[in-house]
């Protein structure tokens, strides 16, 4: 009989942004107050984030936006249960790249600045993800799936650790690493 085990707790800690990350902005359908009701994935994204959840990596939702928007989409998508923590911009009363964004995700699951060597920021914004995350020390992977944003750095502090292309790249990045705070 095959035991049903838990995966072990990664080292790595993946903060994500939602919009062209892992929600396609283009389809967000939103109320008369401006909230996000329905929104589709982009391509794979949701397999992505279930994926790392399921293979014990610790996910933080740090995106830019209202918070009732992203309880919406990550319900109905049944994707909220992965995320150990949900960051937004209206809670936090800032937008990346302030530091108060990712301080305030990594509070939210007990990490202080020490910790950042081991965190990696995903986002599709090289002027907001990128960025914030690089002024923190914090790994940046830079998701270039969308043409809604610049492709290419504004100067040194826009430029991304690492670029994948599509969500699931992000799966053996995540292993390497991973294996590299071993």
């Amino acid at each position: 009989m095959a035991e049903n085990r838990m995966p072990d707790k990664k080292k790595l800690i993946l903060f994500l942004d939602s919009g062209d990350t892992i929600i396609d902005e283009s389809s967000e359908i939103r109320d008369g107050d401006g909230i996000v009701i329905r929104a589709n994935v982009i391509p794979e994204a949701d397999e992505m984030v279930r994926t790392l959840h399921e293979q014990g990596y610790t996910l933080v939702l740090v995106a830019d936006g209202l918070a009732q928007s992203f309880q919406n989409m990550y319900a109905e998508l049944d994707l909220r249960g992965c995320f150990a923590a949900m960051i937004d911009s209206e809670s936090v009363q800032a937008e990346k790249p302030s530091p108060l964004m990712f301080l305030a995700a990594a509070e939210a699951i007990g990490l202080d600045r020490a910790d950042f060597s081991r965190v990696a920021m995903v986002g599709n914004n090289l002027a907001r993800d990128v960025k914030g995350a690089n002024a923190l020390g914090i790994t940046s992977v830079f998701l270039n799936w969308t043409p809604r944003y610049p492709h290419e750095p504004a100067d040194d502090n826009e430029r991304p650790s690492y670029t994948i292309g599509e969500p699931l790249e992000l799966l053996a990045l995540a292993e390497r690493l991973n294996a590299g705070l071993s």
